[in-house]
């Protein structure tokens, strides 16, 4: 296995957002030409299509393209992880791969399929199932249950019936102007796809990450009774991913929490 630099919006890799995606894709180039020279030889790739844990840095439509042309070319496959984009969530798309604009050979997703039912899925095109499937005597017990497959249907119904896409992208704009309102001295850069919002910190040097700053910010909004996160390599990005019937007024009660958060959680000197 290797590992690849994420993109990044305030350290992007290669050094300029503008070359980021082709810098991007040398990255995973070197690591596929080490992987070769060690005798492991190259399978494929995994990745989610926001890069949520690495901080949900700006990935635009098409930022993929390079990435996914070394892949192909070596021969590997590329698996997309929706547990968190997918669904819905992105607004202008269901899943977080269109939203990029590559098509994955496999998906893995979870988590929201039924809405807490615990149960995950593994989508693949037939040609790549059917080489996993000859190659290799899978066997599941629980596997397609009938109450996890009714719980997973239904989540879909509510979606559709409830336009919880359309429902995300409304407010995802609303959530997403009122972020970019913040002014505090710690705030380097807000960002948002769909649902799914990002605030990051780092030090008065402007570069250094303000990892304990994000912590106590989160402790404070979880104590007003809102329950986020952080994300980073640092912990220094809080991290906001709503369910997806959230509110207009919601969105406004949130932030009125992270505003006052904002105001009284100490500044480290």
């Amino acid at each position: 296995m290797r590992l690849v630099p994420a993109p990044d919006n305030l350290h992007p890799v290669g050094g300029t957002r503008a070359g980021q995606a082709q810098a991007f894709a040398d990255h995973v180039a070197r690591a596929i030409a080490e992987l070769e020279a060690a005798g492991f030889g190259f399978s494929g790739m995994m990745l989610c299509p926001v890069f949520a844990n690495e901080g949900l840095p700006s990935v635009p439509h098409g930022f993929l393209d390079p990435t996914v042309a070394v892949i192909r070319a070596a021969g590997g496959v590329i698996i997309a992880d929706e547990v968190q984009p997918g669904f819905g969530r992105m607004g202008s798309h269901f899943w977080g791969h269109d939203a990029l604009g590559f098509a994955p050979d496999v998906v893995t997703v979870g988590k929201p399929m039924a809405n807490g039912h615990p149960v995950g899925a593994v989508l693949a095109r037939p040609d790549v199932m059917a080489a996993f499937r000859n190659s290799f005597g899978y066997f599941n017990t629980f596997g397609g249950n009938p109450v996890s497959a009714a719980a997973c249907m239904a989540v879909l119904d509510v979606i559709d019936d409830e336009g919880l896409q359309e429902n995300a992208a409304t407010v995802s704009a609303h959530l997403l102007a009122r972020l970019r309102a913040l002014r505090h001295p710690l705030l380097a850069d807000v960002r948002g796809a769909g649902l799914f919002f990002a605030a990051e910190f780092v030090q008065a040097d402007g570069v250094t990450p303000a990892s304990d700053f994000a912590g106590d910010l989160v402790e404070a909004l979880v104590a007003a009774g809102f329950i986020l996160n952080r994300a980073g390599r640092a912990q220094h990005v809080l991290k906001i991913r709503p369910p997806l019937p959230f509110s207009l007024e919601h969105a406004d009660l949130a932030m009125d929490a992270i505003e006052r958060a904002l105001r009284d959680t100490p500044v480290p000197a």
